[in-house]
């Protein structure tokens, strides 16, 4: 464990020369617009695809799109993430031109109907994703795949400037989960996302967010260790999301199913954003921004 965090403290050190520099930036530039994580946001789930893992996210069709995008902007979402691929474990791989065909038409229709939101597009193909942000307006970029699945990626984001959601996951998502190894889970981690911090500092990249991958090639035991130890992710000096909606570490431990999982879903997100996560990405909007209002009021903020 020792070893990890040296090499994870090198990275940031060669990223971060100032020790100032040390603390998590408070803003990420989205196109020009300043997102103010002093308050934790709200990432709200566009599955445009027919197998998503729970099925209250799968939407088809223009009028569900933009109904279920226009209640999430109601209930306060900040940010939305559309993807057009399932990366449930065990998913089969989708063809590009398929990811293509579904997500890019939602991102132009929800950049219609709703022109002030910020949008994230959830890929891990940089052809896609430099199609999203050139072509159609996006945002953000969210590989969780963190540049591994597409060495092309992080040439992307560096000439696109975009903000770059960086997550990790052992394996792909057809064989992730059988059977994820860690000498030590966090520290592995942080060893993984300060190589990859340094190479995207080095070609020019200035707001990165990462996201340890909850669920993604993890045990539940694995995903628990991460989650208490949350707060050990500070040491990169990065804005944190993480992702535990609906996912099996909730619904297998309390013997469920993810569609009764919205309580065990609030619980969690609950204990990430007390440890220091700055963004939930979440399939139940009204009730994240509610954890984040009491969350702030515990803290003061």
């Amino acid at each position: 464990m020792r070893l990890s965090w040296i090499i994870i403290a090198k990275y940031t050190i060669l990223v971060c020369p100032n020790k100032a520099d040390l603390n998590k930036p408070r803003y990420i530039n989205a196109g020009g617009r300043l997102i103010d994580l002093n308050i934790p946001k709200v990432m709200g789930i566009i599955n445009i695809t027919p197998d998503s893992f729970y099925s209250g996210s799968r939407i088809s069709g223009a009028e569900a799109t933009v109904a279920a995008v226009g209640r999430m902007i109601a209930d306060g979402a900040d940010i939305i993430d559309i993807g057009g691929y399932s990366s449930r474990p065990g998913a089969p791989e989708l063809p590009a031109e398929e990811e293509e065909k579904r997500v890019l038409p939602a991102i132009k229709l929800i950049r219609n109907e709703f022109p002030e939101t910020v949008i994230s597009v959830d890929t891990y193909r940089a052809a896609i994703a430099e199609k999203a942000v050139v072509e159609y307006g996006v945002h953000i970029v969210n590989d969780i795949s963190g540049g591994d699945a597409d060495p092309e990626m992080f040439k992307v984001i560096s000439k696109t400037k975009v903000p770059y959601i960086m997550m990790h996951m052992q394996g792909r998502p057809g064989t992730m989960q059988d059977a994820p190894q860690y000498n030590d889970v966090v520290s592995d981690i942080l060893k993984y996302f300060g190589e990859r911090i340094f190479k995207l500092r080095s070609a020019g990249v200035s707001d990165i967010i990462i996201d340890p991958g909850f669920g993604f090639g993890k045990t539940t035991e694995h995903n628990f260790d991460i989650l208490h130890r949350l707060e050990d992710f500070a040491i990169a000096g990065l804005p944190l999301l993480v992702g535990l909606s609906r996912k099996t570490m909730i619904w297998k431990t309390l013997g469920i199913t993810p569609e009764d999982a919205l309580a065990g879903t609030i619980a969690l997100n609950t204990a990430a954003l007390m440890k220091g996560a700055d963004i939930v990405r979440v399939h139940d909007v009204k009730e994240a921004i509610q954890a984040v209002k009491l969350v702030c009021r515990i803290k003061n903020l």
